[in-house]
């Protein structure tokens, strides 16, 4: 089982307290498989929505191929996502409560096949944004301070 991360969303780490992570598959064109394994993709601004009773991935970014010519795709389509009736119920469900989103945490390829890690999130606070800050200082001087004392 090897897997092979192309993309993290490390912002949504930072902005959101995460409840619980799903994997999800992807439905894509030849030309977006080409341009990941290029490691061409952003995450950055991206989330799931819902239509009818499917999920969709939004405004990720996978840049267009630069080999392909004609069936080429569109670099922020909608992209279905690919999930148990369950697991869909489940998201969707949350996303009706207040507070709740849905945001894309990572993108890899499993045995050969695109995956995405989605998590269904809560929004942080300012404040506490500013104890992550603090606490990821505090462990970089340890390990610092630990690195030096060696």
């Amino acid at each position: 089982m090897s897997i092979l991360i192309i993309q993290e969303n490390k912002k949504a780490r930072f902005d959101y307290t995460i409840v619980e992570t799903y994997e999800a598959g992807l439905m894509l064109m030849g030309s977006e498989v080409k341009s990941l394994r290029n490691k061409d993709v952003q995450l950055k601004d991206s989330y799931i929505s819902f239509k009818g009773d499917e999920a969709f991935l939004q405004n990720a970014h996978i840049a267009e191929y630069k080999a392909s010519s004609y069936n080429n795709h569109a670099p922020e389509r909608l992209r279905k996502l690919l999930l148990n009736r369950k697991e869909l119920d489940e998201i969707f469900g949350a996303l009706r409560e207040k507070g709740y989103s849905c945001v894309p945490l990572k993108i890899y390829f499993k045995d050969g096949r695109a995956k995405l890690e989605i998590a269904l999130v809560k929004g942080k606070k300012t404040h506490d944004k500013r104890e992550a800050i603090k606490k990821r200082d505090v462990s970089d001087h340890i390990r610092s301070s630990l690195r030096r004392s060696r």
